[in-house]
């Protein structure tokens, strides 16, 4: 283990399990990466969110390209920081988050305040249609953090899909009008 003049190192027994460590990571993030792929590929495909196609979010990106992206963002940054999120929650909670189905740009009354409204209307729609733990619930419910005050994310997969919505809505609203 100890370097000496040549600069070579001394092989010992340890190098064995670390390499073995490291392939089984790799197999089970790959099992992770897998995962997500299909509950998304499931989601995106599903008539009842492919209505989100037919509402803008910002700019002229439809609420599911939105809800796509945030999804994408949001496996992204688990991945980049090593933060081993439930893939299943993550998905369901990031692609589910704006599932509100109605145009928000129509300014009656309660669409006016459709950005402290439409979190429960996305949860509560999420949950009739495809059944949400209390995790989901909770990503969908606080995505608007800070602006829903007391709706707080109260998980990591809650804390990411509440930043990768941020950036993704200041990207689309900023870049692709």
């Amino acid at each position: 283990m100890f370097a000496g003049r040549t600069g070579k190192t001394d092989k010992t027994k340890t190098d064995k399990p670390d390499r073995k460590k490291a392939a089984a990571g790799k197999a089970a993030e790959s099992a992770r990466e897998r995962e997500f792929d299909s509950l998304l590929k499931t989601l995106q495909g599903d008539p009842r969110t492919q209505q989100m196609k037919t509402f803008t979010q910002h700019g002229r990106v439809s609420t599911w390209e939105h809800c796509r992206d945030v999804a994408a963002l949001s496996r992204k940054i688990d991945r980049t920081f090593h933060l081993n999120s439930s893939p299943r929650e993550l998905v369901r909670g990031a692609f589910l988050h704006d599932y509100y189905l109605y145009d928000w740009h129509r300014h009656d009354g309660r669409l006016h305040w459709h950005g402290f409204t439409h979190p429960k209307t996305a949860m509560e729609n999420a949950d009739r249609d495809f059944g949400l733990t209390d995790k989901e619930a909770n990503i969908i419910r606080s995505h608007m953090w800070p602006l829903t005050l007391f709706h707080v994310p109260r998980s990591r997969e809650a804390v990411i899909v509440c930043i990768a919505d941020k950036i993704c809505s200041c990207r689309e609203t900023a870049l692709r009008r």
